[in-house]
């Protein structure tokens, strides 16, 4: 397995990106989210690629302008449309012989692949706790909040500790606000679930099932009405970076590589 270091054009700025290389007809295009360099969060993203790399197929990462070795400015996810299209781009051009596109990106990486996907020319995608609903007041988004009191009150231990140190008023009643609050929304949501829709089967969802964002998403998905294909892995670690998940993650990445085309 090769692993080379490339850089490539974006809207006047230069990228850097990462290729490991493979002699598969599949590759597999990774969208770090937040501010997260390529090699992602623990290096979860490179050891990923190095693995599948050594399978055989082709995973190309980037950081986007603004962030790690790129250059640029850092304008978020939502101003994200051409650093993707950029680096499918230059994927396809270094690994001329992968004829079909997988992409895999967490959190807002993710909704950007739902996004621009498309356009991108990835031809199947698995999104990793999408970022669907804004938080308020900084407060976690409300089906999280409701996740969190409602595993709280099934546990014995954690009475223990309400009796033994008492209950912050302020807190429980910042919380049960946002609970009784109406959804905002700034498009964010119904953009993200939209775009998730149009992808039909060619999505698979992958939620950290006891994650915050991961939470909001399901909710937002089940309001909405969408049932797109999702695997649930059992850990609280947004980046599954707990023992088994990234084995979990993988397992559930490598069944869409293998899928028939």
């Amino acid at each position: 397995m090769t692993r080379r270091l490339l850089t490539f054009p974006c809207e006047g700025e230069i990228l850097v990106g990462t290729l490991d290389e493979g002699s598969g007809s599949t590759g597999l295009l990774i969208v770090t989210g937040g501010n997260e360099v390529r090699a992602g969060a623990h290096r979860g993203m490179a050891l990923l690629a190095a693995r599948l790399a050594g399978r055989g197929t082709p995973v190309f990462r980037f950081d986007r302008r603004g962030v790690g070795d790129s250059s640029g400015s850092n304008t978020g996810f939502r101003g994200a449309r051409e650093d993707l299209l950029a680096a499918a781009a230059a994927f396809r051009a270094q690994a001329p012989h992968v004829t079909h596109l997988v992409g895999f990106g967490n959190c807002d990486g993710a909704t950007a692949l739902a996004w621009w996907g498309r356009e991108a020319g990835c031809d199947s995608v698995v999104l990793a706790n999408p970022w669907a609903v804004e938080p308020t007041d900084a407060l976690p988004p409300p089906a999280a909040i409701r996740a969190h009191y409602a595993a709280r009150l099934r546990d014995p231990a954690a009475w223990v500790g309400i009796m033994r140190r008492g209950l912050s008023l302020p807190k429980l009643l910042r919380g049960l606000r946002s609970i009784a609050a109406p959804a905002g929304d700034d498009g964010l949501t119904a953009h993200t679930i939209a775009s998730i829709a149009q992808w039909s089967a060619e999505a698979t969802i992958v939620l950290a099932q006891e994650d915050g964002t991961a939470i909001a998403y399901a909710d937002a998905a089940r309001r909405a009405g969408i049932s797109p294909r999702t695997v649930t892995v059992e850990t609280g670690s947004h980046s599954f970076a707990r023992t088994g998940d990234a084995e979990a993650l993988e397992t559930a990445i490598r069944q869409v590589l293998n899928a028939p085309e």
